[in-house]
Order: C-alpha cells, then structure tokens, then sequence
C-alpha cells in the first residue's frame, strides 16, 4: 500500500495561520476585566456593586459576540468560493 498520497504535517503550508476566534477573544477580555474590577475593589479605590458589574460584563460580551460574528460573516463572504457552478 503506498502512503505516498497522505498528506502530513509536513506537507501543510505553515506561513498561514487562522485568524484568532471571537469568542476566545471575548471571553478572554471577560477574564481580565474581571480581574482588573476584582484588584481594584480589594484596594479600595471604588465600591462595586456585583450585580451591575455582571449585568455591564454580560453586556458588553453579548455586543462583542455579535459584532464580532457579524464582522466574521461579513469577511467570509467576500472571500471567492472554490466550488463549481
């Protein structure tokens, strides 16, 4: 049986790379906001409210997730298809 045929690792063109997601991106941002809000409050410079700080996370994340999503759609769009008509 020849294995010539397969592709490898070796074989993959490594000077493209996939472009980072959006929602790792996001979530990612959630993380050090809450971070930096959770330093900030243990130093006492400002009080926080809990709840409001989640309810301007959770909405801050819904708009970059869909932003986001909408910029990606977009993008792909425009890009030429490979298939046959």
């Amino acid at each position: 049986m020849d294995n010539s045929n397969i592709p490898t690792t070796a074989d993959r063109d490594t000077t493209e790379t996939a472009p980072p997601r959006v929602g790792t991106v996001v979530w990612g941002l959630i993380v050090l906001a809450l971070a930096a809000l959770i330093i900030v409050a243990q130093l006492g410079i400002v009080t926080l409210n809990g709840t409001y700080v989640l309810i301007g996370l959770m909405i801050g994340a819904g708009v970059a997730l869909v932003v986001g999503g909408l910029l990606s759609a977009r993008k792909r769009d425009n890009e030429p298809t490979t298939r046959k008509s």
